[in-house]
């Protein structure tokens, strides 16, 4: 187990709006925002999309992903981490069930789903946490890596007030 401490920071409720795609419309806010490092929940409506259930089999490495589409409005319940990857930039790793009928789908959003109607996120600001998604050779995936964190130039840009 790896670990970084931080402190909470700002807390932003946003509304997404109809046809928003997640995770893409968190991490253009929190970058706009000068947000690096945070803890997402999220609820509403999702309409489209697909999502990671799983990998197709689970010694292969790198994991083939299994998706699913999304077709018609689902609600959404969901939570995730946000940190810059390996280019400063804020990355949104977020998890979710989706309800539709008497079923649920669970899985990662990382390829994309729109918003139906409206959904609603909080972002918690997390301060001082020295953590970024670094790429893993093995997995392919970018894996948070707590100890690591933005480059030198990123530090002095946030320092700098360029928030």
């Amino acid at each position: 187990m790896k670990a970084s401490e931080g402190r909470l920071g700002r807390v932003f409720v946003i509304r997404l709006e109809d046809g928003d795609v997640l995770p893409e419309c968190i991490e253009r806010f929190a970058e706009e925002n000068g947000v690096a490092v945070g803890h997402v929940i999220l609820v509403g409506g999702i309409g489209d999309g697909e999502v990671v259930v799983g990998p197709r089999r689970s010694g292969q490495r790198p994991p083939e992903p299994m998706l699913l589409p999304i077709d018609g409005a689902h609600e959404v319940a969901g939570v995730g981490v946000l940190a810059p990857g390996e280019d400063g930039k804020p990355v949104l790793h977020i998890h979710a069930a989706l309800g539709r009928s008497g079923s649920t789908i669970t899985g990662c959003l990382r390829p994309g789903v729109t918003t139906w109607l409206v959904a609603e996120a909080i972002l918690y600001e997390i301060l001082d946490a020295r953590v970024a998604r670094i790429r893993d050779s093995e997995s392919g995936f970018q894996l948070l890596e707590p100890g690591a964190g933005p480059s030198a130039d990123a530090k002095n840009r946030i320092a700098e007030g360029e928030r």
